[in-house]
């Protein structure tokens, strides 16, 4: 006799409602099991041992555990190879389906082909879903069905597309009694109660505690509901990092513990500037996803192919100093140590930060792309590649390559009284307000009296940066760049 029993494979939508994946298993099948698997095709290229996104889904994986518990189903966990273990746990369950969500990353594209063709040749089924995304692959395209290569038009026609349909959250509630319990007899390698401990993974516990990052459904839900009762003031105070502006959200879209349906459907109900600006960053998130899916040559390789070779000088004490925050650039030198102590990047500086990198260092932006991916909690390569690109005039945007931010101007207009700086540059603590922007500029007996001597206490600046823009726009410009 056939099967009737499927699973879904949890990965980068660790929630138990509003998911496309368990609804479509639970609404087909009468018994439903769910499992997770840590990777080792992922954990083992991660060069720290405490690193704060395993961390972070290690929490959640067992919060989406009590949860299914909750509702009569548990969540197997196992350790290896995806693309053997689902394989083989779904033999081993007896299932005639596994269902997941789709994944759009190269490396995933190309395990998820390969479990398919493994499940196939055990005559069980692959289904995948679009669930991280409000919409994917060619639902967006020009007037000529090609992919948008500009945002600005493809967020109109994301825009215009984007009715309750596309919003209307799947109602996983309805169909929960088909969930299944764990089986009586599991092998070794197959936890059905928690996921092994951070220790068994091969990962020590990170300062997650001491810098608070609520994992979970329950962590997501509490940021949303603190973002709701600012969201009409996110247009106005987004920018400025010393300011509670953000959602803090980006780590749950990430890892999927919110629904990208449900904030989308939260910011279009809303409406008014801020949620109005906010549902415009959902749509940056989407079209990011649909150029890496595109043209995924941008893993790698400059969007804009004219602009492949130009010429990096990728000094490696220039390269150490902006990593480490000692770049002399205050604003710079904070947003760097910001991400190296909690693993989050204000978006306004990640824009300033790469662009000193790449404009003023002349270090090639894909160093900076993998220092922040092996930096950042919310890690997203469409997204982290996108933003890189877009910071070296690289990428998929209008703009001319001479665009360079002065991080001087944008420290003053965007930190004006310089509290984030103070925050993270402590040695810039006494500086006065007018100053700390370019500590440089004060004279030596106010540098004495503030305790903050350059190139004693705190680093003269590395480069300068008109020089360094000068040099910038020759070499863009060699390169064929456009403007």
């Amino acid at each position: 006799m056939p099967s009737d029993a499927a699973l879904v494979w949890f990965r980068r939508d660790l929630r138990d409602y509003d998911h496309a994946a368990l609804y479509h298993a639970l609404k087909r099948h009468p018994r439903v099991y769910c499992a997770f698997c840590f990777d080792t095709e992922i954990l083992d290229r991660l060069a720290a041992r405490a690193d704060r996104r395993v961390e972070f889904i290690w929490r959640s994986v067992q919060a989406l555990h009590a949860a299914l518990a909750g509702r009569g189903g548990a969540l197997l966990v196992v350790r290896g190879r995806a693309r053997e273990e689902i394989p083989r746990l779904a033999a081993q369950l007896g299932v005639a389906a596994v269902f997941a969500n789709h994944d759009y990353e190269p490396q995933a594209v190309d395990r998820d082909a390969a479990v398919a063709r493994e499940l196939a040749a055990q005559g069980v089924e692959f289904h995948a879903f679009k669930d991280q995304v409000v919409f994917e692959k060619d639902e967006v395209l020009t007037a000529a069905g090609r992919p948008y290569m500009v945002f600005t038009p493809y967020k109109n026609a994301w825009l215009k597309k984007l009715d309750a349909f596309y919003l209307k959250p799947y109602p996983v509630a309805r169909y929960v009694r088909h969930l299944a319990p764990p089986p009586a007899a599991l092998s070794a390698g197959v936890r059905s109660l928690e996921a092994p401990s951070l220790e068994a993974l091969g990962f020590q516990q990170t300062n997650l505690l001491a810098v608070p990052v609520p994992a979970g459904m329950a962590g997501a839900q509490a940021l949303l509901q603190d973002f709701l009762g600012r969201i009409r003031a996110y247009h106005e105070r987004r920018d400025y990092p010393a300011a509670k502006g953000p959602s803090y959200l980006s780590v749950h879209l990430r890892f999927g513990t919110v629904s990208i349906r449900e904030l989308a459907g939260l910011a279009h109900a809303e409406g008014g500037r801020g949620a109005e600006t906010w549902l415009s960053e959902l749509a940056w998130r989407d079209f990011y996803f649909a150029i890496l899916h595109h043209f995924p040559h941008v893993v790698g390789h400059a969007f804009k192919r004219e602009l492949e070779d130009v010429a990096f000088t990728n000094d490696e004490a220039l390269w150490r100093v902006w990593c480490e925050g000692r770049t002399g650039y205050p604003l710079v030198d904070a947003a760097m140590r910001q991400i190296n102590r909690t693993g989050y990047m204000h978006n306004r500086l990640r824009m300033v930060a790469a662009s000193f990198l790449v404009k003023d260092l002349h270090v090639d932006w894909r160093r900076g792309e993998r220092y922040f991916a092996d930096h950042l909690n919310d890690f997203d390569l469409a997204a982290n590649n996108g933003g890189w690109q877009w910071a070296a005039s690289t990428g998929c945007d209008a703009q001319p390559y001479f665009r360079i931010f002065n991080p001087v101007t944008q420290s003053e207009k965007f930190d004006p009284q310089g509290k984030f700086i103070r925050r993270y540059v402590p040695e810039l603590a006494k500086v006065p307000e007018r100053r700390i922007h370019a500590p440089w500029r004060m004279r030596p007996a106010d540098q004495e009296a503030v305790g903050c001597v350059i190139g004693r206490d705190y680093p003269a600046p590395v480069v300068d940066h008109d020089a360094a823009r000068r040099v910038t726009l020759e070499r863009y410009r060699r390169a064929g760049g456009k403007g």
